[in-house]
């Protein structure tokens, strides 16, 4: 079996919240195999975006609020130095949402492409071959942007110039954080046809957030399903789409717009009650919303169990096993 280009085990994030705290992740274990595209899905506020974050250290674990293990390539990044940390951020980089805040204004595009190889220490002719290449890549060019700064180009093009400046450090692994999601539908098409194409030219690991089921099932390989900071399921796109197991991921489903119009749409019959981190006090988190709940559940936090279904998921009565009440 090959070895997980990235482990991560026990993962909890921490943030404060007046004088109570809010965690935001709590004990999150994924393994990211080279080349692999996991995709990790759930509501706003589920985590998703945190674990990106805090799996490529921009959370920093010197503090109380973040905890866990972290490796990659089989070395721990918990306690990594600024240096082995520089060397980290060489071999994966992160794709933001909003492609524009991440730029800085006042820089020109083929500066803002080269920053990160600046930061490494590459040569001046090395950094414009590269930049060159990247931009190549995305379907642009050099042509196209100097001289130019970020306000000059569209969200789509925003996009891909930020997918440049990843790929000019010839990255192992790729976390994107809702890459598309502020894209026009037919932007969103050609941003993930690039990443695809990406993937597969470079051999690239990718972690994929994203709120939209179609669009993870499109790119992913596996689909890790949050709620409330918490995995509560995770397993093949195939498995996850076609066989759900946690009544979480068959409401996500059922909440998935379809496209022919006479389709008649059965949603799974669900509580109206959200439960609330900061008032729980155990069991299952979905248990207040979830229509198989039973006393069990609201004492017993489930953990994650391999299902008869082949996937892993952490309900004491998963799916299709529990029966809809009457």
């Amino acid at each position: 079996m090959t070895a997980p280009l990235l482990h991560v085990r026990n993962l909890s994030v921490t943030f404060p919240r007046g004088r109570q705290s809010f965690k935001a992740v709590d004990d999150v274990s994924i393994d990211l195999g080279p080349t692999e595209a996991l995709g990790l899905v759930g509501e706003s506020g589920s985590g998703k975006t945190t674990i990106g974050r805090a799996v490529l250290r921009l959370l920093p674990f010197a503090e109380r609020n973040v905890s866990g293990e972290i490796d990659f390539h089989g070395r721990p990044l918990t306690a990594a130095k600024a240096a082995e940390l520089k060397a980290f951020r060489a071999q994966a980089q992160m794709v933001f949402q909003d492609p524009v805040s991440s730029f800085n204004p006042r820089r020109r595009i083929e500066e803002i492409v080269a920053e990160g190889l600046r930061i490494q220490g590459v040569g001046k002719t090395e950094i414009a071959e590269r930049v060159d290449t990247a931009l190549a890549e995305v379907g642009m060019s050099r042509s196209m942007v100097e001289g130019r700064r970020p306000h000059q180009f569209s969200g789509g093009q925003c996009q891909r110039i930020a997918i440049a400046r990843a790929l000019a450090l010839r990255p192992e692994m790729l976390v994107c954080d809702e890459p598309v999601a502020s894209l026009d539908v037919s932007v969103q098409a050609r941003v993930l046809n690039l990443l695809r194409d990406m993937r597969r030219a470079r051999s690239l690991a990718m972690i994929f957030i994203s709120h939209d089921l179609a669009v993870v099932r499109s790119i992913c390989d596996r689909i890790a399903v949050l709620y409330m900071g918490r995995i509560v399921e995770i397993g093949d796109v195939r498995q996850i789409f076609e066989r759900p197991a946690h009544p979480y991921t068959r409401t996500l489903l059922d909440a998935v717009p379809v496209p022919d119009a006479r389709a008649k749409v059965v949603p799974s019959p669900e509580r109206a009650v959200r439960a609330s981190r900061l008032e729980e006090e155990g069991g299952c988190a979905f248990r207040t919303r979830c229509p198989f709940a039973q006393d069990i559940c609201a004492r017993v936090r489930p953990e994650l169990a391999t299902t008869p279904l082949g996937q892993q998921a952490a309900c004491h009565f998963p799916l299709p096993a529990a029966a809809v009440p009457a």
